[in-house]
Parts: C-alpha cells; structure tokens; sequence
C-alpha cells in the first residue's frame, strides 16, 4: 500500500504530485492513458488569466488569483516558456460598457492587480490590429501565455526527481473502500493507497460517484482552435478576449510563447467525454467571431485545427476537498484550472498534509532543467555541443529546427516520451507548418532505437494508434 495516489496526469494532478514530492512520503501517480498532459491540458488556449471573470467569492476567483502570482516564478523555478504579455477584454458596442465595468468591479473585488479600462485612442496604441468597431477594453497587465505541456512535464519531472512514481495505461474501473485507505482497481491490476486524491478530469464525477453519494455530473465542454503559423506571430501583443454584450460571446485571438497565434474557442457541451474531434459548424463559428474585437487576421496562415475538452459542472465551481475519508476531489477544473494550476496544487496538498500528518522531506529540490535547445546558445557554445554531441547538430524538424539530440534528451527523461505525440509535445517536432510531414519517420526511427521495440510498435497517441504495420520487404 502506498501513502497516495493521484488519479490523473494532466497540469492538476502532476502540479498535487509535485506539491506532495516536498513530503515525506510515497506518492503513485496514474492516468488511463499513455503519458502526461494527454486530456483537458494538450488542448486549451495557454494562457494564464488575469483572475477578473470568475464569481467574486467563488474558490475558482481566488485559486485563479493566486495561481497567476504564483506562475511566473514557478516556470522560472521549472525552466518553463512564460511570459506576461497582458490581456484585453474588448468592447464592442458603447451600450456595453455597464458590462465593462461590472467586469472590472470584480477584478478589483477578486484583488487582480493593475486592472484599468483603456479607451479606444490608447487601445490602437497597443494594439494596431484592433477592431474598427472597439470602443474600449479592460485592461489586465498580470494576464499571461505560457506553454501548457511544458509546465505539465516540467511539474512531472520535478516530482519524479523527489520521488514520485507514475503509471501509465491505468484506467480506473472501481474503487473499494478496504481497512487503512482505498483499493483502486485499475485495468493494470489492483492498488491499494492510505489517501486518493481525484484529478481525473472530464471523468472526475465517474470517480467521485463511487465514493459519495453527493452526485456529481461533469458536461465535457468542447473547444475547437485554430493555430496559425509564426508568420502571424506578431499580429497581436495582448491576449485579446471579447466582452460579451450585444453580439454574443466571442473568441480570443492571443500569441503564443513559440510564436503562433491562436485564435479560439467555442464552447460547445457534448456527451462523449473522449469528443475531442472538430467540427465544421464549430471551425465556422471561431471564423467567423474572430474578426470582431481583430481585424487583417489572415486565417489562410492556419497550419492546424484541433479541439480540447473543459470539465464543466453546471456550478461553475472548482470541488476540492475529502468528499470520503481519505478520498480527495480535484474536480470541475475547467477553465481558469491552468491559471489556477500552482495554487491548486498547494490546497490539494495541504489536505492530504492533514489527513496523513505528512512530515517535510529536507530532501526536496524544487528546480528542474528542460530540454536543452541548441538554437538559444551562442554560436561558439553551440558548436562546443555538437562537437561534443554530434546528435545536435542533426536537425530532425526542419520546421521547428528540432535536432536529434533534444528529441533523445525527451525521451530519456522520466517520464519521458514513448509516442510520436509524446515527442511532438516536449519538443515541438511536428508542430510546424508541415505538421510532421517531413519528421515523424524520422522521429519514429529514433523512438524505436531508444526504446528499443520495433518501428511496428511505436504509436501516434497511445493504444492503438500505430504508425506501420509492417516492412514491405518482409512480405515477399
């Protein structure tokens, strides 16, 4: 039996694990697919936000306030790409301005720092490609962009450094309450843990409604996203966000830390909570809603679609707390839950703390390094490396100029990739404008050396999504 195990690998769970590495004691971390950052976290906007939207009172406005404080000196601490590049909520229509400043009365009351109404002269002076028809914006100097699989590997690999275990292709089917804790029945056997900590997503009420008989019911809340090439990188500064009124709910358009624009989402409630496939109507509503608050966006420069899932519960409320004893909820962490990610972190751990009267380990070493990229070093430095390590001067994605050296570096880590996603993720071969198209043979064949299993083995995704079926040859 071990002290605690944490069911789900995404940004909420790994930032628990991480939070708990710092005590002394024995930590599992599972998740029912193939790696970390593989549900709600891969796909949503990657921003941290300012802390102005959520119901003043409510433990989504305050966790979402303290995560923002606490992000920039976290991804300092985990070697992280973040940058405080400040949020827009624009309006649109002056008979929308109650709302503006309804908006900004609650940031005020939530304690967001630098909040302030900007009208439409400054406005353009911030950002030229802003609509013709704003009028003014709330302005949120603390809001912010940041990598979402980086901050979740980095938090994963800082808590294997202290100690933390993870276990992969673990679906829960069940949980028993037994004497001294929980027995998890996974479809990789039985686990047995003295506390459980629920972080399992869109499938958090599934968990929670085998303990409690509170019912929970989570509605997955499908995004779909446009991503445009680094070509569009600078088209806007801000993260810029459109304040509902007399034309809907928009979209945000906002860059991102590698350089992209992203340009999102929808909010569409669905039944299937594995739905993350887009849709046309849902592609066509972000085409359309995106040119209202920025104008010249060139959606041509699209080198990708996807679609992610928020864990919406119909409260709109973070549940964190012992629903059973020793059995704690990190459930409906929809949006702001990567803002929030930090302080959730600490509140999830504070509890178990107390349930378990867990002791500080003097052991714990809260940095981490990422992935070494060749192109941030000086020349002579990085002639140094691939003279030294021939691996980086072999470029791999000519996209992203991703050399083999940072792709076996992922793979080695702990834990460390095992798919051509698992790959694409932690170093961005893939995520250029070919999309893969020139690399993922390339990447596939490094995989299978490192992993040592045969090319037919390795996947996209996890489970049974394999690339080959075969050698041509072998078949004659």
């Amino acid at each position: 039996m071990v002290d605690i195990i944490v069911i789900g690998a995404g940004v909420s769970g790994c930032a628990v694990a991480r939070e708990l590495s710092r005590k002394k004691a024995n930590v599992l971390v599972i998740d029912r697919d193939e790696d970390v950052c593989c549900g709600t976290t891969k796909a949503n906007s990657a921003i941290v936000h300012a802390g102005y939207d959520a119901a003043n009172g409510s433990l989504m406005a305050k966790l979402n306030v303290q995560g923002s404080e606490m992000m920039e000196q976290l991804a300092k601490d985990l070697d992280v790409h973040y940058k405080r590049n400040g949020s827009l909520v624009v309006m649109l229509a002056e008979e929308d301005r109650p709302n503006l400043i309804k908006l900004y009365e609650n940031g005020v009351a939530n304690g967001v720092k630098g909040l302030r109404i900007v009208e439409r002269e400054e406005l353009v002076q911030m950002e030229p490609n802003i609509s013709d028809e704003a009028v003014a914006a709330l302005y949120a100097p603390t809001g912010a962009i940041i990598c979402p699989f980086g901050l979740t590997y980095a938090l994963a690999e800082n808590a294997a450094a202290n100690g933390v275990k993870f276990q992969f292709d673990s679906e829960v089917t069940d949980i028993q309450k037994i004497d001294g804790g929980w027995k998890v029945v996974t479809t990789k056997g039985d686990l047995e843990a003295k506390v459980v900590v629920n972080a399992a997503g869109v499938y958090a009420d599934k968990l929670h409604n085998l303990v409690s008989d509170d019912t929970m019911t989570i509605i997955p809340r499908r995004g779909d996203y446009f991503l445009l090439d680094r070509t569009t990188g600078g088209h806007v500064t801000s993260t810029i966000f459109q304040l509902p009124g007399k034309y809907g709910k928009g979209v945000l358009v906002a860059p991102t830390v590698h350089g992209n624009t992203i340009v999102g989402p929808t909010a569409i409630d669905i039944e299937d909570k594995d739905g993350v496939n887009t849709t046309r109507a849902g592609l066509e509503e972000v085409r359309t809603k995106c040119g209202k608050a920025v104008k010249n966006l060139n959606l041509r420069e699209t080198i990708t679609s996807f679609a992610g899932l928020r864990a919406h519960e119909k409260r709109h409320e973070f549940f964190i707390g012992e629903v059973a004893p020793g059995f704690v909820d990190c459930a409906g962490i929809e949006s702001p839950g990567l803002s929030s990610a930090p302080a959730i972190g600490v509140v999830v751990a504070d509890i178990v703390t107390g349930i378990l009267d867990l002791q500080d380990d003097p052991t714990f070493v809260g940095t981490r390094k990422g992935i070494l990229d060749p192109k941030t070093l000086p020349f002579e430095e990085r002639s140094a490396l691939v003279k030294e390590n021939p691996a980086y001067g072999t470029v791999i994605c000519r996209c992203e100029t991703v050399t083999e050296g940072e792709i076996i570096d992922a793979i080695r880590r702990v834990p460390g990739a095992k798919s051509i996603d698992g790959v694409k993720r932690r170093t961005r071969a893939g995520m250029g404008r070919c999309q893969g198209g020139f690399c993922s043979p390339r990447v596939l064949e490094i995989l299978s050396r490192e992993l040592g299993v045969p090319m037919s083995e390795i996947t996209k995704a996890g489970g049974n999504s394999k690339i080959i079926v075969g050698i041509n040859k072998d078949s004659f």
